[in-house]
């Protein structure tokens, strides 16, 4: 299922550009607070009217100024989750689940396979005010998707849990990602969320794309390296568990035959797991170092250098086929004589590594 959109709206302070086709998968709309990120979610839905544009969705076209096509939200097929559930108060949990159930051979999970997706077994008797707040979102999430929808749009709906609930919902959302196969559209401003969720991610400033494309690509700088602060700059590395260390607390992955440690006892053996690798938490060397407390040492090739405005250069290098970025000074790269195709080792502390899991192999 394609979605194509083109859309210009003038909002306050600035105005709303997005031309964009997305596939399958999950998109993630990423940026700060007020970059339009939720604007782009009520434009698909219908739920706001660009100022101009067009919006089509699997040939289907949803919206056409210039034709005077604007479908209803009810007509369009897509399922929203917002930031809180906005459940039926008066209602039982297994009633709120079927409100608005389309009924189908086509619905990706039939009503007792969504229930144990979700594991809402035990709450289906219950009222939303007896919820938590994630049981109320993983409700939210099920009636969105029993209402057969072609797309799904996610408007930041950890944003209102604390951190436990976060960690708690976030495996639903994966095994949704991965059963359904439904488009998603996610909103975020969370890094961790976005690089453990998206296959693609389209980076927004002031109501307009600064970067898009794999969410790899994009968070690791490269042609987009204008628009990735120092703050997001960094790199995905794909590892499978080796093994784990009880006495030491450590995780002892693989990246190919290359050992990498990683805080905590995390994940089962032979899991797959989605690493994001902070630009300023990774160190370069010319030569391989020894007796240093640094647990994980990897030997990179240099691909590009991007220099910033500022003092700051973007390295990016290659690791048997995978590609992470430091964050150095020009000063830095200027004394160690850094260049495109040259061989160094990264140096990454353990404790900085933060995991994001994605599934088993």
């Amino acid at each position: 299922m394609s979605l194509s959109i083109s859309i210009r709206h003038r909002l306050a302070g600035f105005e709303l550009q997005l031309d964009a086709d997305l596939g399958a998968g999950v998109t993630a709309i990423f940026g700060a607070s007020g970059a339009g990120k939720t604007s782009v979610l009520r434009c698909v839905a219908g739920l706001l009217t660009p100022d101009e544009g067009r919006i089509e969705m699997g040939g289907r076209v949803l919206f056409d100024r210039a034709k005077g096509i604007n479908l209803p939200p009810s007509a369009r097929r897509i399922g929203y989750v917002f930031q809180e559930p906005r459940l039926f108060p008066h209602l039982s949990v297994a009633k709120n689940l079927t409100y608005g159930m389309r009924h189908s051979d086509e619905l990706p999970l039939d009503f007792d396979a969504l229930v144990e997706l979700l594991g809402l077994g035990h709450l289906l008797s219950r009222r939303p005010a007896t919820l938590s707040g994630g049981e109320g979102q993983r409700v939210a999430l099920g009636r969105a998707l029993l209402s057969n929808p072609d797309l799904l749009l996610m408007d930041e709906p950890l944003s209102a849990l604390d951190q436990r609930r976060k960690e708690d919902l976030l495996p639903y959302f994966e095994q949704l990602r991965d059963q359904t196969k439904l488009p998603i559209l996610y909103v975020s401003h969370s890094l961790s969320e976005v690089t453990r969720l998206a296959d693609q991610v389209i980076l927004m400033e002031d109501g307009k794309i600064a970067a898009s494309g794999p969410v790899a690509a994009v968070l690791s700088g490269g042609e987009t390296q204008a628009a990735v602060t120092r703050d997001v700059a960094g790199g995905l590395l794909t590892v499978t568990i080796k093994d784990h260390d009880k006495a030491d607390g450590l995780t002892q992955a693989l990246i190919g035959s290359q050992p990498v440690f990683l805080p905590g006892l995390i994940g089962k053996i032979g899991t797959r797991m989605r690493l994001r690798i902070d630009a300023r938490d990774v160190t370069l060397m010319l030569d391989k170092p020894q007796k240093i407390s640094a647990l994980n040492i990897l030997p990179a090739t240099i691909t590009q250098l991007h220099e910033g405005p500022g003092s700051g250069v973007l390295v990016q290098l290659d690791h048997q086929g995978q590609s992470f970025t430091a964050r150095l000074t020009r000063r830095s790269v200027r004394e160690l004589g850094l260049s495109k195709g040259m061989n160094v080792y990264a140096l990454l502390k353990s404790m900085s590594v933060t995991h994001d899991h994605v599934g088993p192999v």
